[in-house]
């Protein structure tokens, strides 16, 4: 999937592969600022700029809290946070067990109205409802099959 900024300018690439381990995800962008950023999986597959609220909230279909570090439970959309070199480009590859790719399933980022791939301003806190305070929606990429 192509990720966009918030201006709807091209900035990387994401790729979601099923593996027998869960979805694998590649992201490589540029142009974020150096340091921390959350990552989310969002549980509408649109990106309209320049807030990107049209993607929604996390993909949460088990109605659980957020953050990877609460005792209740996780949103299938929670990931660890990304780190951007001082160059501002994102390199990364990791596997979630939370979401999958196949169809039909409750917690399919393919469902009805699709998903989006979203990375905020900051890093996500893993705990604060209901997104870490990770700050504003600063790329966008929909997911396609």
């Amino acid at each position: 999937m192509t990720l966009k900024n918030n201006k709807g300018n091209a900035i990387g690439k994401a790729l979601l592969v099923q593996t027998n381990n869960g979805v694998l995800v590649q992201v490589k962008a540029s142009g974020l600022d150096p340091g921390f950023h959350g990552i989310h999986f969002h549980e509408v597959g649109r990106c309209e700029g320049p807030d990107f609220s049209s993607a929604g909230g996390h993909f949460n279909p088990f109605q659980k809290e957020h953050g990877l570090k609460n005792p209740k439970g996780s949103h299938a959309g929670d990931l660890n946070n990304i780190t951007a070199d001082a160059q501002g480009i994102v390199n990364t590859t990791f596997i979630t067990r939370r979401v999958t790719l196949k169809k039909g399933e409750k917690h399919s980022l393919f469902d009805l109205d699709g998903s989006a791939l979203i990375i905020h301003a900051k890093a996500d806190d893993q705990m604060s409802n209901p997104s870490g305070n990770s700050g504003d929606r600063v790329v966008c990429g929909v997911i396609k099959k």
